[in-house]
């Protein structure tokens, strides 16, 4: 092994307790990217990065170094502004990159449009994942507010898929008739039969699967593969009835890679998520890809949806977290009466 410096050792030990995944290769020459992403990103970008390294490669002449951060989604974004050096960042929110635009100035306010659909290459859809017979019949989000069901899903406040989850039941409800006060009672109802409200998705997921509490999990329909198999056949995947589109948005962190010199690099990396190539690796992990000509491929695995996206049931992102997600906004008055009942 060469030599490392002691600065270039300590910068050496700092990404690698930063990183969760591979580096792709390890000290190898050319440039280093960090990539901060949500919980459950983990083993698309995993694959991506392997995907897109071999393409720097090729094109390149050299070699590049990804490393990988996950957690909650919200905390993940507040890591960044709080001086997490992000190269990219991937999130499944825009709500959790327009943070950096107005706590740190990291990225332009009009970051979402410097990329094809709104910056976001990818989606899913918030699913409901039951024991293998569904003991409990449940087929919509009503079925998860009954009395005696318990229904797993990460905190809001600090998951985007918690956030989605919330979201998709209250738009639910409102695209089928309910009055925004019937649904805001039926969220109520639901969070309520929340025995734990794990960090991140990840977290829902062990909570749900290795603790085996809860009858129902709330997750991405991209998690569903993964679950199964870590944990065995032991879940079906249940399809609401109407359900929220989950956008995947991306964005280079430009104060960081304007001081670092990654730019380009970084720069390449997202657009690379467009190509078919990137799409393929999106749609072998289940996320749905943009590209329609991909979607055909895999059409058999992406089941059509009646689906509605935050922009079209709550005016978009910035307005569903004034009104649901700040502090003291409706979802802590939801939480509040969940836990009197």
């Amino acid at each position: 092994m060469p030599f490392l410096s002691h600065s270039r050792g300590r910068r050496a030990l700092l990404l690698a307790t930063l990183a969760v995944g591979t580096a792709l290769p390890a000290l190898a020459a050319g440039p280093t990217l960090l990539n901060v992403s949500y919980d459950v990103s983990r083993e698309f970008y995993k694959d991506y990065n392997a995907v897109f390294a071999a393409h720097w490669k090729k094109t390149t002449g050299d070699d590049i170094t990804l490393n990988q951060s996950h957690g909650g989604s919200s905390r993940q974004a507040r890591s960044v502004v709080d001086g997490l050096e992000a190269d990219v960042i991937t999130m499944n929110q825009h709500n959790d990159i327009d943070i950096l635009a107005e706590r740190g100035k990291l990225v332009p306010p009009d970051w979402a449009r410097r990329l094809p659909f709104n910056s976001a290459p990818t989606t899913s859809v918030s699913v409901i994942l039951v024991r293998k017979g569904n003991p409990k019949k449940i087929v919509d989000w009503s079925d998860l507010g009954r009395p005696g069901v318990g229904v797993i899903i990460p905190n809001p406040k600090t998951s985007g898929n918690g956030r989605y989850t919330y979201l998709a039941a209250w738009g639910a409800g409102l695209k089928s008739g309910l009055s925004p006060d019937a649904a805001k009672a039926l969220v109520t109802r639901i969070f309520a039969n929340v025995p734990v409200l794990d960090g991140g998705g990840r977290g829902a997921t062990t909570t749900f699967a290795q603790r085996n509490l809860g009858d129902a999990l709330v997750t991405f329909e991209s998690e569903v593969p993964l679950i199964i198999k870590e944990f065995g056949d032991k879940f079906e995947v249940i399809y609401p009835s109407r359900t929220i589109l989950a956008e995947n948005p991306v964005s280079v962190v430009d104060k960081v890679v304007d001081r670092r010199g990654t730019r380009k690099p970084a720069e390449a990396y997202l657009q690379f998520l467009y190509t078919d190539a990137g799409q393929e690796v999106a749609a072998k992990h289940n996320l749905r890809p943009r590209s329609e000509k991909v979607l055909a491929k895999y059409a058999k695995q992406f089941p059509k949806l009646n689906t509605f996206t935050v922009d079209e049931a709550f005016g978009g992102w910035t307005q569903a977290q004034k009104e649901h997600f700040n502090d003291g906004a409706t979802y802590d008055q939801v939480i509040a009466a969940a836990k009197s009942r």
